[in-house]
């Protein structure tokens, strides 16, 4: 726990097209490596940003014949770091695909996998409509992984919006919490930075955040502004809006700090709702 290291957020503006967006987050993943960042994480829908329904099930692929998780596994592999993919669509059904972060180690295997738990079913004031349940299967298991440095929380997105869920990687002896994502540019402006920052105090973790940003080929448009996040709520490193390289030295010893200087994690207590 007493190691420092780099931590790399690769910021995208994927479309719809598959290859494009391997070539362009491999390229942003070995600018990471190159800065001597040990952990690198992409956003949600890192692969693809076709809008739900057809469009995406035409598209996806189920795991053992995806195009992309092995792209990513040998450079992971090739690179010597822990490469966490914040989501690829995997095909499960006719009608839905899991919405899927892998963690993938230096040896190029997969530590770790995460289907998203909350789905994004909202009718925002502006018009836009999002049905992400139409096309997606929700997932049903929290998962952690040990890395050299300590344990991660994986989660995706709208996950943001549930704090048990991230109570529960704090009360698991997470220090470090994943949410990337491919947050809307109206929730995004209103509630991103708050929400991100609330993760992090609560539960005195680091939060490592991969974006989706800008206006998308197919016209979604994205607020961008990953974020790593240290225990003490401070931000250590945002990006903008368009694609980029994040990066921060992580040192795992402030965890512990932040723990002894609030230490609420020791004080839940259970409660009866009336």
């Amino acid at each position: 726990m007493s190691r420092t290291f780099k931590a790399a957020l690769v910021q995208m503006r994927s479309s719809d097209d598959m290859g494009e967006n391997i070539r362009d987050a491999s390229a942003m993943i070995r600018e990471a490596a190159g800065k001597g960042a040990s952990y690198i994480q992409t956003p949600e829908n890192t692969c693809l940003m076709a809008p739900d329904g057809g469009a995406k099930l035409s598209l996806t692929f189920p795991q053992e014949r995806d195009p992309a998780l092995p792209e990513f596994r040998k450079l992971a592999e090739e690179l010597k770091v822990w490469l966490h993919i914040g989501s690829l669509a995997i095909k499960v059904s006719d009608s839905h695909v899991a919405n899927r972060s892998f963690l993938i180690s230096p040896k190029g295997e997969i530590a770790a996998q995460y289907d998203k738990v909350h789905l994004f079913d909202v009718d925002l004031p502006n018009g836009e409509v999002y049905r992400e349940s139409a096309t997606v299967a929700p997932g049903d298991r929290l998962v952690t992984a040990d890395l050299p440095w300590g344990r991660l929380g994986l989660s995706i997105c709208y996950d943001l919006r549930f704090p048990h869920l991230y109570r529960a990687f704090g009360q698991g002896g997470c220090s470090f919490i994943a949410i990337p994502a491919a947050f809307t540019e109206t929730t995004g402006q209103a509630h991103w930075h708050v929400l991100q920052r609330a993760r992090a105090i609560e539960n005195g973790c680091f939060v490592l955040s991969a974006a989706q940003g800008g206006t998308h080929a197919n016209g979604r448009q994205t607020y961008g502004h990953s974020l790593i996040i240290g225990p003490w709520g401070e931000i250590l490193a945002e990006g903008g809006k368009d694609p980029g390289v994040v990066i921060a030295e992580i040192d795992p010893a402030a965890v512990t700090a932040a723990h002894g200087r609030v230490p609420s994690l020791r004080h839940d207590r259970a409660f009866t709702a009336v």
